[in-house]
């Protein structure tokens, strides 16, 4: 569990709706399911049209790594790495081939693959390039998703507003119900605001961290196991390594 994103969503759903209590506002004023259809409904509709259907389906697979982040441990591939270093240098490429047999992660498993296989270094940089890239891509557009649901959500939110100020305005015969009409109207703000800027927005964020992070991992290996391929030295491949971990 990502203690961060549970904390910010606590804490700043916390600090509308307590201040809004310190401000002596009824919390029963600011539950309104019809302003929640409106908005949310209004914005994920908006982000659907903007996006085909696998990408969709994709962002909302995505959305747990905000809350269960994968474990990508640098300092583990720079260990791995080291060891298929100096396992090559002693037995030669071919040596690897049962560490490609045995590995689960199918990026690791294809480089070392095409390394045993002997294709040209400059062959294999481009190959796990354009893996890299296409993970990037895809992963990109769950990113996009919620950032453009964000920047929906506020004038989805401003919307309901009109549209309740409609409703207040078509019953103006009953002055005594104008003021709670308009405050329900602009719940419909609230809720625009709070989609955006505690949700879509923030999840965007940490799923494009993710993603660097990801891409970051899949960088080492790529660069490891081209010095591998070259035959360079076990420690200065370490150090080549280390000095990713340290600019992280």
């Amino acid at each position: 569990m990502d203690i961060a994103t549970l904390i910010g969503l606590l804490m700043g759903f916390g600090a509308i709706f307590g201040g809004a209590a310190l401000e002596g506002l009824h919390m029963q004023a600011l539950i309104q399911p019809t302003a929640a259809i409106i908005v949310l409904g209004g914005t994920f509709g908006a982000a659907f049209v903007s996006f085909p259907l696998g990408a969709i389906i994709k962002a909302f697979k995505d959305v747990k790594t905000a809350f269960l982040p994968p474990k990508v441990d640098h300092e583990a591939v720079v260990k791995d790495i080291i060891n298929y270093a100096t396992k090559a240098r002693r037995n030669g490429l071919i040596s690897l081939e049962q560490e490609a047999q045995s590995a689960r992660d199918p990026f690791i498993k294809k480089g070392i693959s095409l390394v045993v296989d002997g294709i040209d270094p400059q062959k294999l940089r481009e190959t796990l390039e354009a893996d890299i890239m296409s993970y990037e891509d895809h992963t990109k557009h769950s990113v996009e998703f919620f950032e453009a649901a964000g920047g929906y959500s506020p004038t989805i939110g401003i919307i309901g507003a009109v549209l309740g100020l409609i409703h207040v305005m078509s019953n103006l015969s009953d002055t005594s119900k104008l003021g709670a009409g308009i405050a329900v109207a602009f719940v419909a703000t609230i809720y625009g605001l709070m989609t955006a800027n505690i949700l879509c927005l923030p999840i965007a964020s940490k799923l494009k961290i993710r993603m660097k992070e990801e891409v970051l991992r899949r960088v080492m290996i790529l660069e490891g196991l081209i010095a591998i391929q070259n035959g360079e030295n076990p420690h200065f491949i370490e150090q080549k390594l280390k000095a990713f971990v340290g600019a992280h």
